[in-house]
């Protein structure tokens, strides 16, 4: 039996009469995130604070520009430390991951991603996060998302956009998949980070003068090793699509492509269902990182995860912004 994938509604990549009809909606999911911003006296650490966001419901890349940046501070000698919410983990925090003691259940799938670069916490309070991080030894912290988060005062943001998706409709959730208005959220970063090819025109509704850093998700070495074999391919992230067609741009032949909802706990009929595909059209189960973390652990073996790297166009503006942290 085929997943039931959950996406984001059709009308979110454009304006249609029922989006129309949610537009009053929106402004009142809007009014609530003014009112919370004008409402909070933001914390301000006692180190920098990078903070990587977005403007969109679902994933634009967040993640892999969080784990490029950790990276960037650390070759530079930087005592860098992520902090992040913990999407749908149990534990409240802050606690820092530990990748031997904590699953996915209890601290969510991204922080487990994170945890491989650099010390990462997870805190649904991020000044407590942030004090704990401070408290460990921590330079710098990273924050993978947390831009609508007005409790903490950041250093420095980038707003990180997909390519292929852009903004959608423009308008606010419901009526579009914004999380707050263009110019609002465009005002409080210092610089915008556009993966892969700009299908939509997003550029053109950033400010002219924000700067604009271009970069590609990247396959990594031992995903290389899948160019030119037929995959079968699953993914529960907010645009399994999206990994899809990076598979076959890194020259696989994609035999099937299985969407699962964001974040999806894998069951284990869930893998055998990709795994019996690919025994039968002779392809590779495949899934990404993110994904692979949620698997049973029973299922591991059986499917081989696809790891991406963020790859800068231009490093050489990253090391001009940042510089002076």
């Amino acid at each position: 039996m085929r997943p039931r994938h959950v996406r984001a509604p059709d009308f979110w990549r454009r304006r249609t009469p029922t989006s129309a009809l949610l537009w009053p909606f929106g402004l009142a999911f809007d009014l609530g995130g003014r009112l919370r911003e004008a409402l909070s006296e933001p914390w301000r650490a006692p180190i920098p604070v990078v903070c990587v966001g977005n403007l969109v419901a679902g994933g634009a890349g967040k993640t892999p520009v969080a784990l490029a940046l950790g990276a960037w501070f650390g070759a530079r000698g930087r005592n860098v430390h992520f902090l992040t919410r913990g999407y749908r983990g149990r534990l409240a925090g802050p606690v820092q991951v530990d990748p031997a003691r904590h699953d996915f259940r209890d601290v969510g799938d991204e922080p487990l991603l994170l945890a491989s670069v650099a010390p990462t916490w997870v805190a649904r309070d991020r000044r407590q996060g942030a004090e704990a991080a401070a408290a460990a030894g921590a330079e710098l912290i990273v924050m993978d998302d947390g831009l609508q988060n007005p409790s903490i005062a950041k250093t420095f943001s980038f707003l990180v956009v997909d390519g292929g998706y852009g903004f959608g409709n423009g308008r606010v959730m419901p009526s579009g998949p914004l999380r707050e208005p263009i110019a609002r959220g465009v005002a409080r970063v210092q610089a915008a980070v556009l993966i892969g090819d700009d299908r939509t025109g997003a550029r053109k509704r950033l400010p002219a003068a924000l700067p604009v850093l271009g970069a590609r998700l990247m396959p990594d070495a031992a995903a290389l090793a899948l160019v030119g074999k037929p995959v079968v391919a699953f993914a529960g992230i907010g645009r399994p699509e999206k990994f899809f067609e990076t598979l076959v741009e890194m020259g696989c032949t994609l035999v099937e492509g299985l969407p699962f909802p964001d974040h999806h706990v894998y069951r284990p009929e869930d893998v055998m269902l990709a795994c019996e595909m690919a025994a039968a059209r002779g392809a590779v189960p495949v899934t990404t990182a993110k994904d692979y973390v949620r698997l049973p652990a029973e299922a591991r073996a059986m499917v081989t995860p696809v790891g991406v790297t963020l790859e800068w166009e231009d490093p050489a503006a990253l090391e001009r912004l940042l510089a002076g942290l």
